[in-house]
């Protein structure tokens, strides 16, 4: 593969002459997290593809799941085109019929000519959407809170308030990720959480855990929270994404600190709202976002791994805070000791089973 700098613009699209005729005056709508993550993705993604193609790119945020989509696919009603979405969403929309298909042969290769199926991480394409960035769902806490001798250093730590007092921060809006950390923090081990998270026992087990903190829990619902909530002194420890800690900590200087026991690794993907009123300006946005140098630019404003392999030696230095990124990145060797993935084909049979428990439990008060 040819060397290049991070810094150096993303490739041209072929043919892109044409296409910045062609697409001038039109735009492409490309919903996501916000905060910091979309802040890099207008940096690495929108900015470069509008200065090629001629497209404006709109920005929107959202809380993520899939019932936005439903309802306008439903009502013939889209007003989205790109969406930004976890995996296990994308792979229930997909079953459902509420995104276009994609086609792989349109990516583009890797410098080297290497095809973009052989170029991604395993299964980072599948039949409605492209894997972009590995990011992590981690336990953070605020180093104020805790003497320097006595600070917390495992996921078990976080579901431990006598030892660690304090108020948590806890996702609301959905059960993934908080089952599986509570089965983590309960002794089981990575391997053996989705067998265990399938029978009746496994799934009284993690409630169970989770009880042990209610009483003290802070619900977030947006990407943006947990940092806040640690800014703001609200909660002592909050789970989150790496990302954005890393940006409240690296960036913004917050003396926070990431605990990298027991993360649990997910995949971003871009797929295309069925029916897209853009779809040929959406399909091209993902070929031109998921190419080699946009995605290790985008490594350059948030700690999220690319998910292409030619990617990841052009990840350097941060945008703005100077430091290497390589450290930062969840797949960094230093930080995947008992690490573990989530399993979106999982979830996707049994997201609703236990979307229903989860409120039922929340329900409780």
């Amino acid at each position: 593969m040819p060397e290049l700098p991070v810094s150096t613009p993303a490739a041209p699209i072929p043919g892109a002459a044409g296409q910045a005729k062609q697409f001038a005056g039109r735009e492409v709508t490309v919903v996501s997290w916000g905060s910091a993550y979309t802040r890099s993705q207008i940096e690495a993604y929108h900015k470069p593809f509008a200065a090629q193609t001629g497209a404006k790119v709109a920005s929107i945020d959202y809380n993520g799941g899939i019932a936005q989509i439903k309802t306008q696919v439903d009502s013939n009603t889209q007003f989205w085109d790109v969406v930004d979405m976890e995996v296990a969403d994308a792979v229930r929309a997909c079953d459902e019929g509420l995104l276009e298909k994609i086609d792989p042969a349109m990516l583009p290769p890797a410098y080297d000519g290497t095809p973009a199926m052989q170029d991604f991480i395993p299964n980072a394409i599948q039949p409605c959407s492209v894997t972009t960035i590995i990011f992590s769902h981690v336990v953070a806490f605020d180093t104020t809170k805790f003497p320097a001798d006595k600070q917390p250093s495992t996921l078990a730590d976080f579901f431990d308030t006598a030892k660690f007092p304090g108020k948590r921060g806890l996702r609301k809006t959905s059960p993934k990720i908080n089952l599986e950390m509570a089965l983590r923090a309960a002794g089981v081990a990575g391997p053996d959480v989705y067998a265990t998270l399938a029978t009746p026992e496994g799934q009284a087990k993690a409630f169970a855990q989770l009880d042990k903190i209610r009483k003290d829990v802070l619900w977030w619902e947006t990407g943006a929270q947990p940092p806040q909530l640690l800014a703001d002194g609200e909660v002592a420890m909050t789970t989150g994404y790496n990302g954005r800690f890393f940006d409240a900590q690296i960036v913004e200087k917050k003396p926070f600190k990431i605990i990298w026991d027991g993360q649990i690794q997910e995949h971003d993907v871009l797929g295309i709202v069925k029916g897209a009123k853009n779809k040929d300006v959406a399909l091209e946005f993902i070929r031109f976002a998921t190419g080699t140098v946009p995605l290790a630019e985008q490594a350059r404003f948030i700690a999220y791994g690319p998910a292409r392999r030619s990617s990841l030696p052009l990840v350097s230095i941060h945008a703005t805070a100077g430091v290497d990124m390589k450290p930062h990145m969840p797949n960094a060797p230093e930080n995947e000791t008992n690490a573990m993935q989530v399993d979106a084909a999982w979830w996707a049979e049994y997201q609703e089973e236990l979307n229903l428990r989860w409120a039922a439990w929340l329900a409780r008060g």
